[in-house]
C-alpha cells in the first residue's frame, strides 16, 4: 500500500518487528524479499516447524499448532516458516537480525540459524548480519542497552538506504 500509493518506494522502505512481530517480518522477507530496502527481525520465531521442541515453545502449540499435528499442519506452518522458505540465489533486503543471548522465551538458536541461511542464500550486495545482546531476555535490556541497539538500527537502516545524515548549524542568539 505505502508503495503503491507513492508514499515511498521499495529504496526507503525498512521493516521492523520483535517476538511475533520478527516472525512477520522474517515472513514478509522470506516471501516478498523484492518489498523492503530493510528488515530488521529482533527476537523472532524463524523455525516454525521444530519452535515447539526450544524451551517455552511448547507453551505456543495451541496458538500456531505444531508440524506433527497432521500433514496439512506441517505444509500449513512450513508454507511461512521464515527458516524454511530462504531460498538460494535471491537477492534478499540489508538485514540485521538481533536476539539476545538469555532468551527464555524465543530461544537465540532461531535467530543464529535463521541468520547463517540467509548469509548463505543472499545473492546481492546487501549485509546480513547479526546483533547478540549479553546479558538480556526477551525484550528485558537496560535503558543504556536499549539506546544502543536504537542507534545500531537506525544506523544500519540509514546507511543501507544511502541516507546521508545533516548536521544543523547552531543558530546565533
Amino acid at each position: 500500500y505505502l508503495i503503491k500509493e507513492g508514499y515511498t518506494s521499495h529504496d526507503y522502505l525498512a521493516i521492523a518487528g520483535g517476538s511475533n512481530g520478527g516472525l512477520l517480518v522474517g515472513a514478509t522477507m522470506t516471501q516478498r524479499p523484492d518489498l523492503a530496502k530493510v528488515a530488521l527481525p529482533a527476537v523472532g520465531v524463524m523455525d516454525m516447524l521444530k519452535y515447539h521442541t526450544f524451551t517455552a515453545g511448547a507453551g505456543w502449540a495451541a496458538d500456531y499448532g505444531t508440524a506433527e499435528d497432521s500433514p496439512e499442519m506441517f505444509e500449513y506452518l512450513k508454507g511461512y516458516s521464515p527458516y524454511h522458505n530462504l531460498k538460494e540465489g535471491v537477492d534478499y533486503p540489508a538485514t540485521l537480525v538481533t536476539t539476545a543471548d538469555h532468551d527464555d522465551r524465543v530461544v537465540p538458536a532461531h535467530s543464529f540459524k535463521f541468520a547463517a541461511r540467509l548469509q548463505e542464500a543472499n545473492v546481492g550486495d546487501n549485509p546480513v548480519l547479526i546483533r547478540i545482546e549479553t546479558k538480556a531476555g526477551h525484550g528485558s535490556v537496560s535503558t543504556k542497552q536499549q539506546i544502543e541497539l536504537a542507534a545500531d538500527m537506525y544506523a544500519f537502516t540509514w546507511e543501507n538506504m544511502g541516507v546521508e545524515p545533516k548536521l544543523l548549524e547552531k543558530v546565533a542568539n
